[in-house]
Parts: C-alpha cells; structure tokens; sequence
C-alpha cells in the first residue's frame, strides 16, 4: 500500500497533486521536459508532498492551494535528488537509472535548477510570503546539509553529532518545511504551527535513520538502489560511527580504512561487524524515538483521521524497509 492510501479523504487530492505536477513540467527545450518527467514519473513515494496535504487538513484547511503547495516541495525534492546523484556520482535509484546516468552530469544539474526556479514559480502564485520564507530558508539549510556532509566524507572521526547535524539538514528540513506550509496555508494557530513544524524534523529524522539502516541490512532491489552506496562514497552514517565504538579494534581499523578510502572491496566483512555490533539495533531504535516524538507532537491537533494518518506515517517511516 502506497502511503497517500491510508487516509481515502486525501487520496483524490494527492491524485490532483500527481496531476499538477505534470502539467508544470513543461519547458521550451525538450531535454529539460524529457529528464524532468523521467526523474517525477520513476516512482517514489511522494511522502514530502503528502505530508503538506495532510497537515494542511489536519488544520482545517479548506481551499485548494495545497495541492500546488505540496508540488512545490516535490519540485525542490527531486531538484535535490538530481544534484544529490550528480555529487555521490550515483547510478541507480528506486530501480533505475538515475538522470546522470543517462544524460550526463550537466544536464542533471541544469534540470535541477530548473525545477527550482519552477518551484518558486509557483510559490509566487500562492502569495503567502510566510510560506516562501519557511520554504527559501529550508533550501538554504538543505543546501548547507548537503555541504557539511561532503564535509564529513572519508573522515571516519565524524562524531554522532556531527552525522545529526548533517541530516537535519538534508533530510529532515524539508520534512519540515512541508508540514509547517501545510499548517501556515491553513492560518493555524501558533501552537499548531509549531506542532506540525516538530512532527516534521522527527519524522524526517526517523526516515532518513533507517533509510541508512537499510545500506546495510535490504537487498538492491528492496532499497531501489545499491547496496553499499553510503560505504562506497565514504559516507560516516550511524551504523558505522556506532559499530565502531563497539567493535574490537581490528574491526574497527577495517571501518576506519574504508571510510577513508571508499569503495566495496570490504562491504562483506563490514556489513558482518555492523550486523554483529548491535549498531542495526541501535540506528533502528533512535527512529523509533524520532517517531514517537513525532507523534507526541501531534498532541495539540485535534483528533480528525488526518492526525491518525499521521501518526501512522511516523511508524511507518521508523519501520520500513523500502
């Protein structure tokens, strides 16, 4: 089941949302229409624009500009995952090529910055300057995420904290950027903006904790990408700073070599001393935390089954495994 089936109310307006979305995709030059419906229509779970949707409701929303709001986060979503591929040098995501694969890295990138520019487009229409403020800032921390973890890269000394910081910023900002548009759009209360802005950093916290989980523990085609891609590139996520506070020290000699260095040549053994080293464990269990923070959030909305839909989304994003 597809996250926007859980709640049938928000079902049709996500369908709109999909619909929006395509319609705004046109440009005058083909390559950046071709690569733009290539990277929206590969699948995904377009959790980010749901999550504007269901907050929009779960504060009373009543109009119609949460369905171009919720496109705008999917636009500034993929316009990131279009850079993000380009900088990892990635060359498979949720079960395809990625757009540098088969285009190449400049068109990737030039296409990203299109569906900004098209993302802020839209925003214009909206009106809400509130609402641009809360969206150009999460870019702007998104972007600084992105740099603090190519920052990180091959350095095995990167601390817990480090590792925190750099996934608020690119993962769990724009989480909550789209939960507190949502909240905004529905001119909700002070308290309840700040309800929906909370429930957002958790969940995008829980998500992006297991999504590093699973370079260790799903198979390629659970996960839509290569197994031992964080490992390749270098990347010091949770389960390897965790493993290596545990594992004797050869194993953790092991770890702090292929970080340095990068590359699958030790994904086997590595992928054993995490496994043995409780760091799964672990990793997995601070999600479970974000998501029941996420869910103590909610605490100030009323009871509607958009709340419930919400709550049930933070359980799912600290248990899933795709």
């Amino acid at each position: 089941m597809q996250p926007y089936q859980l709640n049938p109310e928000v079902a049709p307006q996500f369908e709109m949302v999909n619909d929006f979305i395509i319609n705004h995709l046109g440009s005058n030059v083909p390559l950046v229409e071709k690569i733009g419906h290539y990277i929206v229509e590969s699948g995904g779970k377009r959790l980010r624009p749901l999550l504007v949707l269901l907050a929009a409701n779960a504060c009373q929303y009543k109009g119609d500009r949460h369905i171009s709001l919720a496109a705008v986060i999917e636009f500034i979503h993929t316009a990131t995952l279009l850079h993000d591929d380009v900088v990892d040098n990635s060359e498979l995501r949720r079960g395809k090529d990625t757009a540098n694969a088969k285009w190449g890295n400049a068109p990737s990138v030039l296409v990203g910055d299109f569906l900004y520019s098209r993302a802020f487009q839209i925003m214009v229409d909206i009106g809400s300057l509130p609402i641009m403020g809360v969206i150009s800032n999460a870019t702007t921390v998104i972007a600084e995420g992105e740099v603090l973890q190519l920052l990180n890269s091959r350095n095995p000394d990167t601390t817990e904290e480090a590792y925190m910081q750099v996934i608020l910023g690119k993962t769990a900002m724009l989480f909550e950027a789209a939960t507190e548009v949502g909240a905004l759009l529905a001119d909700a209360s002070d308290k309840e903006r700040v309800a929906m802005r909370d429930y957002g950093r958790h969940i995008g916290i829980a998500f992006q904790l297991i999504d590093d989980v699973m370079d260790y523990k799903s198979t390629a085609e659970e996960m839509g990408k290569n197994v031992g891609d964080d490992l390749a590139e270098g990347k010091p996520t949770l389960p390897l700073i965790q493993a290596m506070k545990v594992a004797s020290e050869p194993d953790k000699k092991l770890i702090r070599k292929a970080i340095r260095e990068g590359g699958l040549e030790d994904l086997e053994p590595i992928m054993n001393i995490v496994s043995r080293s409780g760091a799964i464990t672990y990793t997995e269990e601070m999600a479970q935390q974000q998501a029941d923070l996420a869910i103590k959030a909610l605490e100030p909305l009323s009871n509607t089954s958009f709340k419930q839909t919400l709550i049930k989304l933070a359980n799912i994003a600290a248990n899933r495994s795709a």
